[in-house]
């Protein structure tokens, strides 16, 4: 029996034309390739089991110290209408990380959409009947399965909020990547239902996959979200953070013509701005920034002290107010992941370069680039 979201993708027009096709007349394999897609992006969240998850997943997030800014303008919006959360994404723990600041709150939980990679197994089970996760084939170029996708949302809208990354996946290089579209052109597309976009930005002092997404810039192929979660463990051996999940002024969807291709991508680079800005700048970014292969304390807060000064004028959402302060946290918690060595003679050296760069990539956008520089 399809349930409510089922029908009503199949009675919208959008979806009724694709399947009249050129010939004007009903397609059979259209039709089946569309109730698979369905089939595959139903899901149902289940509240009372989702707050429950806090207690098996214990041992991760109890590493993970949350902090919050700005979720009074969630609190405001979620009164007005539908709510769609737009985020960067810098690890596997923000599916756990970001919904449990909005539970932390009271603010009603979001639908989230989520690589397909992550569905197999029992964790795929979890993701349908409990979370409230759908899948997205993020390179699929089937015009069916974009017809479905894009109804899917627009329907979905009526009776959740949702949570999706503006850069489609993870950031392997530790930069903010450009916008990708699909996604919040579908949102534009409900307008049946008052919705505002919140932009969200989420910052680690130390992203838990670090040393596994610095060796791989460019993602070559998806891996099985098992082999991920089982070097998520590895790697939390020794590993304590804090999250800054940072939410921005929502902004109001009917002032945007969905039809219009520049609207779109005007609004997905807008986005990306305010998420830029609201992203906080710890103590780890600044000193992978300024760090060189090797350097003296009082060298290194100098050079910090200058960044701290370049990223206040930029406006950025710092963390910090001084160099002595950045070093005094950054190189502590880089030294705790091997990341860079701390001497006797306060002398600082570089033992990974790649997972520093990580660290380093992760404040650029905040930094207007400079000719033939080097760092590291």
């Amino acid at each position: 029996m399809p349930d409510a979201i089922t029908r009503a993708v199949l009675a919208r027009d959008d979806v009724a034309r694709y399947l009249r096709g050129e010939a004007g007349r009903p397609d059979a394999a259209a039709r089946s390739r569309i109730n698979g897609y369905l089939d595959e992006l139903k899901t149902t969240q289940r509240y009372s089991i989702y707050r429950a998850l806090k207690h098996p997943l214990y041992p991760i997030l109890r590493k993970i110290d949350r902090h919050d800014e700005g979720v009074e303008r969630v609190i405001a919006a979620t009164d007005g209408g539908r709510v769609v959360y737009v985020s960067n994404h810098k690890s596997h723990t923000d599916y756990l990380v970001e919904p449990l600041v909005l539970d932390d709150n009271g603010v009603r939980p979001p639908i989230i959409a989520a690589g397909i990679n992550l569905f197999g197994g029992p964790l795929g089970l979890l993701h349908r009947h409990v979370t409230g996760a759908i899948p997205i084939r993020r390179n699929t170029k089937d015009p069916a399965y974009l017809v479905t996708l894009r109804a899917y949302i627009v329907e979905l809208l009526r009776e959740h909020d949702l949570l999706f990354y503006l850069e489609g996946g993870r950031s392997y290089s530790g930069e903010l990547k450009s916008p990708k579209t699909g996604l919040l052109h579908a949102v534009m597309m409900a307008t049946h239902t008052p919705r505002v976009v919140v932009p969200v930005a989420v910052a680690y002092d130390l992203v838990l996959e670090d040393h596994v997404l610095a060796r791989q810039s460019v993602k070559r192929r998806q891996r099985s979200f098992s082999r991920e979660i089982a070097e998520m463990f590895r790697y939390a051996v020794g590993y304590e953070s804090r999250v800054f999940v940072s939410f921005g002024e929502p902004i109001p969807l009917d002032r945007h013509d969905p039809e219009s291709r520049r609207d779109v991508l005007a609004l997905a680079h807008d986005i990306r701005r305010r998420i830029g800005l609201l992203y906080k700048v710890l103590p780890t970014a600044l000193v992978a920034a300024a760090m060189r292969p090797s350097a003296h304390r009082a060298e290194l807060e100098d050079r910090v002290d200058a960044l701290v000064e370049t990223l206040r004028a930029s406006g950025a959402n710092l963390s910090v107010k001084n160099g002595r302060e950045a070093v005094q946290a950054g190189t502590e918690a880089l030294a705790s992941r091997h990341v860079i060595l701390v001497e006797r003679a306060g002398v600082y050296r570089v033992r990974d370069r790649a997972v520093l760069r990580y660290y380093a990539r992760t404040i650029q956008h905040l930094l207007a680039p400079s000719p033939g520089s080097r760092t590291h």
